[in-house]
This record gives C-alpha cells, sequence and structure tokens, in this order.
C-alpha cells in the first residue's frame, strides 16, 4: 500500500517553486542519486533551486523522504537545517559526509540509516516504485533549535509550527531484480 500524500496532516503552507539539475520533477532519480550499495549509485545528492519563498521566510530546511519504504514508517534519506534566507540554491553533492556544499550554519542530520549525509535511493526489489519527496521548507525562524544528532522525525516536527511554505519536487526510484 502507497501513501498518497505525506504532507496531508500536516499543516497548510503556501506553495514555492523547487528545481533541479539532477532530475525532473516525477523523473526517475539518475543512477548517482542511488545509494552507493547499488551497483553505480554515488549516494549524490542532488542540485537543488528554490524561488518564491513567502515573504517572512528566516530560514529553510531541506529534506528527502520515502514514504513507500516497506518499515510502516517510510524512510528518511537527508535532512538538512538552519540553510540562511538568503540561500537559494544548493549544489549537487553538498549532502556528503562532510557537507563542503552547505552554505555556512546549515547542518545535516542523521537519517533513518543514522548516518548525517544524503543516502541515496535502494528500494528492495520487486517492491515496486518508491515515491522520494524532495521537499523545501520555507521557516519563519532563523534557526529551527534541534539538535545535530536529532532525527528528521523531530525536525518534521519541530519545524510543524513554523513552515510558512513548502515547495516539493518528487522523485521515483525501482530495483526490478
Amino acid at each position: 500500500m502507497t501513501v498518497n500524500d505525506p504532507f496531508a496532516r500536516l499543516p497548510e503552507a503556501a506553495a514555492f517553486a523547487v528545481t533541479s539539475t539532477s532530475v525532473a520533477d516525477g523523473a526517475a532519480w539518475p543512477l548517482e542519486q542511488w545509494s552507493s550499495g547499488v551497483p553505480g549509485g554515488k549516494d549524490l545528492s542532488p542540485q537543488l533551486s528554490w524561488s518564491g519563498a513567502p515573504e517572512g521566510t528566516r530560514s529553510y530546511a531541506v529534506t528527502v523522504y520515502d514514504p513507500d519504504a516497506p518499515t510502516g514508517s517510510g524512510f528518511w534519506h537527508w535532512a538538512v537545517a538552519d540553510i540562511p534566507a538568503t540561500v537559494a540554491e544548493l549544489p549537487e553533492g553538498a549532502g556528503d559526509a562532510t557537507g563542503s556544499g552547505l552554505p555556512e550554519g546549515a547542518f545535516q542530520l542523521p537519517n533513518d540509516a543514522r548516518v548525517p549525509h544524503y543516502l541515496g535511493a535502494a528500494p528492495p526489489a520487486g517492491h515496486g516504485p518508491h515515491r522520494y519527496f524532495v521537499v523545501v521548507h520555507a521557516l519563519a525562524v532563523a534557526s529551527i533549535g534541534v539538535p545535530a544528532d536529532a532525527t528528521p522525525a523531530v525536525l518534521g516536527f519541530t519545524m510543524a509550527g513554523h513552515i510558512l511554505g513548502r515547495a516539493v519536487l518528487t522523485a521515483t526510484a525501482e530495483t526490478l531484480s
């Protein structure tokens, strides 16, 4: 069973635009964005650019979430907090193990594999297509105030009352055999 919309239970938020030179909305992840545990995968975080965030945005957070993972709770692949409001782009690969492409002040939280960097797609073979929601959250606070070792779920819970806008790009992946 797939979840229709992982944001349906969250507070309403203004929409703004996010694009990527790495993947088009609705398209399959290129192999570079797959897990390094998959032949040819590189755990390379996607390039992201956004515009049109609501007035009053003081920072951003970026998350990548697979609601179709066979866990009962989905799988968080990447979470970045405290991106300054003056930033409107992350380069491809920004989510490496050192966060080398992240702006000053931003930090990566451990994903569901408990590593603080982007972890690419790796849906189980034969499980069907998975959706990966790449989301830029516009926040009304300059710092979300979560510790660097918090989970993406704690980040989401803490952000809920501060989200002004949400820009969503959806990528897909499927392992056939």
